[in-house]
């Protein structure tokens, strides 16, 4: 299961993830460091609001339909490193949609949830006192939300995003408006209030993202873009007010400090002859704030970072339907040895080739574990590469080390499980 990530990230037109985002991030995430975040989309609004220290949020789903394993630990790893640097936290239980697409009861998915995965999101750091976990059935905003956003989507629209067709259930067709409304909700003023939003997500979410992303702008009374001759354009989109907008856009962007203004009525335009491209994004969210005046919302497009999938054990897509192939957060140590030890690996088909032509950690998927879980320091890392690549390490060698470490990451798991277990329901919104 190799992607071509790049090919992927010209396909849908993704940003790609490079040092300069990450870089001056406090303490940055191995899985940013390493390039298991790929791709994003306006990632650097998000960046910007950590480094000036403004409120931002960020929104992450899971889906309670099997257990968790090691793809699922990925996106809570990132998620608790933003709460560590100032991201308000909100997570969804996705039981509607788990109900619309894989066929399981609202009471099925909540005891996954709170047996599978809450308990595990905070023995691996989630501080759950510092954020909202909520069942999508339960929370009506969200719910609300995604009924008068969808008034904004055509069914031309969601058949090109997702191919549905005439026999494809109608909960189906609702539950990707839900996914929009957990998105979305997180800056009505109840959460928060209009703000950067990041969702961490595979690519394979690309589709829930650019919906949303679309929605949200769809609703704005504003449009903030360059025109053709390079000029900042501020254009108010409806027909209601068209005089109001104006005036007020006009007295927000002189309090913010643009001088040169030419406010054309006829066209419901403002250009900004002091304003560059990179100011975009400042006077975007400056206009958010003043749409709720009059009866918009004002939400901001939410950002996006895309991850690499790990790959199973056995040289497939990990996945709760294939048990062979996945550590789970609840396997024991015993378990998830022998599933190591069995493991496919990137080295010679004879020890003799392996010291000879030496291995392809880039497609070992014991090296995977190593890099998206085992091992911190980038330097050791990077020797146990060198290491394979040039044969003086043995795959025997690997799966060992490897094993050793899942074993006391699944010890310790397992103990801080026991210790709070009892305590999941508390922390329920």
């Amino acid at each position: 299961m190799y992607q071509d990530y790049t090919r992927l990230r010209d396909e849908f037109g993704i940003q790609e993830f490079d040092e300069s985002l990450w870089r001056d991030l406090p303490s940055p995430h191995r899985l940013l460091r390493r390039g298991v975040v790929f791709g994003h989309r306006d990632f650097e609004i998000i960046r910007d609001a950590v480094l000036s220290g403004k409120s931002w949020a960020i929104l992450t789903g899971l889906m309670p339909s099997g257990r968790m394993h090691l793809g699922h630990k990925m996106v809570i790893d990132e998620v608790i490193y933003y709460q560590s640097i100032g991201a308000d936290v909100f997570i969804a239980v996705a039981d509607i949609e788990a109900f619309a697409t894989r066929g399981y009861s609202l009471e099925e998915t909540r005891e996954f949830a709170l047996n599978e995965y809450i308990p595990n999101y905070i023995a691996l750091g989630l501080k759950p006192e510092r954020c909202h976990i909520y069942f999508q059935s339960e929370n009506q905003d969200v719910k609300d939300l995604a009924y008068i956003l969808g008034k904004k989507v055509n069914w031309s629209q969601m058949v090109a995003t997702y191919g549905f067709d005439g026999s494809t259930n109608m909960t189906h067709i609702f539950s990707p408006l839900i996914q929009t409304g957990d998105i979305l909700h997180v800056q009505l003023e109840k959460y928060g209030g209009i703000r950067p939003t990041l969702v961490p997500v595979g690519v394979d979410q690309d589709p829930h993202i650019r919906l949303s992303r679309d929605i949200a702008q769809a609703h704005r009374l504003y449009s903030t873009i360059l025109t053709r001759d390079n000029k900042i354009g501020v254009f108010v989109k409806t027909d209601r007010d068209v005089k109001k907008l104006l005036d007020d856009a006009e007295k927000e962007l002189s309090l913010a400090g643009f001088e040169k203004l030419r406010r054309i009525t006829d066209y419901k335009a403002i250009y900004i002859d002091d304003a560059e491209k990179m100011d975009i994004p400042r006077i975007n969210e400056l206009l958010a704030k003043t749409e709720k005046k009059f009866g918009g919302y004002g939400f901001l497009q939410p950002s996006a970072t895309f991850h690499r999938f790990i790959t199973g054990l056995d040289g497939e897509k990990m996945s709760s339907s294939n048990p062979g192939g996945a550590i789970f957060l609840t396997d024991s140590p015993e378990e998830a040895r022998k599933k190591i030890m069995n493991a496919k690996t990137g080295g010679g088909v004879s020890l003799e080739e392996q010291k000879k032509k030496g291995g392809k950690p880039e497609k070992c998927m014991v090296y995977e574990l190593f890099l998206y879980h085992l091992i911190e320091d980038d330097k050791e890392l990077e020797k146990i590469y060198r290491l394979c690549r040039s044969g003086d390490r043995v795959c025997g060698e690997c799966k060992k080390h490897a094993a050793m470490l899942m074993e006391q990451l699944l010890l310790d798991l397992a103990e801080k499980r026991g210790a709070m277990r009892d305590e999941t329901k508390l922390y329920l919104q």
